[in-house]
């Protein structure tokens, strides 16, 4: 069956702490509305650093979309490209053995999509078969997972590599007083995270094969996440009513999925979670009756980097690829817009780590 063969990862050089990005934005917004009410946002995060593409001092510019966007083009391609070459030389692989390509983002806009800027880039195959991927936001990392399952079980002999970008920190509003953005200001961060998939011709190469997946998309719930499109950007949309909606579809959602493959949610070992915020986690554990310790490794990724849209998700996934994982079955999970949830479920087997 297809398989993960790697995972890589960006550290951003403007990685900061988020005391000292809720200062800074206390210092731009001092006339916000309820501002030493909301200012506590940031307090309950859990965040502690914050991955950002440009240093603090960016944001305090009033910039047009056209300058965002620019930027956006700019670093993505710069740093898509070193996931990507890190991730192919921790797989094993050589550029010219990957026969697709699968981007996924939701921070800005690009036509020729950002795939092709890439292949060109790096001098891909003339003939890699593309699969840009925009609008599915925070469910885009299990999304893309899903996507290259897809491909890998129809071409055992498929080399993916697939990329999640995401520049969240560029779609911020530097005149917007609502509450939204300011919430924004004190969760979303930048990502990029690259995988190689592999088809199951190479089966002997990894411990962690991928036995399917599933998606669901909620009715009537449009207007729980998304963007406003403005003439000055992307104005985000966040719903208060995200954690109830979590707990009152997952577990229903999850058992369904499971009981397809035969298994339950006492069957999985490894929780590999995007995690949305402290109240997405909390719904999560709550509803799914989990202990603190099952979502130990989505909540440190949220501590260290912040919410990175659908790139999060990976930054789970290469923790645990790195830091151990318990043997048996793992459960990719994220909700994003439509409202919608993404499922993928891992064969996970200990073993020697690859480098």
């Amino acid at each position: 069956m297809p398989f993960i063969a790697a995972v890589a990862k960006i550290e951003f050089p403007y990685k900061v702490e988020q005391m000292k990005v809720k200062e800074y934005v206390r210092s731009m917004f001092q006339h916000f509305p309820h501002m030493n009410r909301l200012i506590e946002a940031f307090d309950n995060t859990e965040i502690v650093t914050r991955n950002f593409c440009e240093p603090l001092d960016y944001y305090a510019e009033l910039k047009t979309f056209e300058a965002h966007n620019n930027e956006y083009l700019r670093i993505t391609l710069e740093y898509t490209v070193k996931a990507a070459e890190e991730c192919i030389a921790k797989a094993h692989v050589k550029k010219e053995d990957i026969t697709d390509i699968i981007f996924v983002s939701t921070t800005g806009l690009a036509t020729p999509s950002m795939d092709a800027m890439i292949i060109n880039k790096m001098r891909l195959n003339q003939n890699i078969s593309r699969i840009p991927v925009w609008g599915l936001g925070c469910a885009g990392g299990v999304g893309g997972v899903s996507k290259a399952n897809v491909i890998a079980k129809a071409n055992p002999k498929a080399v993916i590599l697939f990329i999640a970008t995401e520049l969240c920190s560029l779609t911020f509003l530097r005149n917007d007083y609502s509450k939204s953005n300011f919430i924004g200001t004190s969760l979303f961060s930048d990502g990029v995270a690259a995988c190689i998939i592999k088809g199951d011709a190479y089966t002997d190469d990894s411990n962690v094969k991928i036995i399917g997946s599933g998606s669901k998309l909620y009715y009537d719930s449009l207007e729980i996440m998304g963007w406003d499109f403005m003439d000055s950007g992307f104005k985000v949309v966040f719903s208060k009513d995200i954690p109830a909606l979590i707990s009152a579809n997952i577990k229903e959602d999850i058992t369904g999925f499971l009981s397809g493959h035969g298994l339950q949610l006492s069957d999985i070992k490894n929780f590999i979670f995007h995690p949305g915020g402290t109240k997405v986690l909390q719904a999560y554990t709550d509803a799914l009756n989990l202990q603190q310790e099952d979502l130990c490794k989505t909540r440190k990724a949220m501590n260290e980097y912040g919410n990175m849209s659908s790139a999060t998700v990976l930054y789970v996934l290469e923790k645990f690829l790195r830091e151990g994982y318990e043997d048996g079955y793992g459960l990719m999970l994220a909700m994003g817009p439509g409202f919608s949830s993404e499922m993928v479920l891992l064969d996970m087997k200990k073993g020697e780590e690859r480098n």
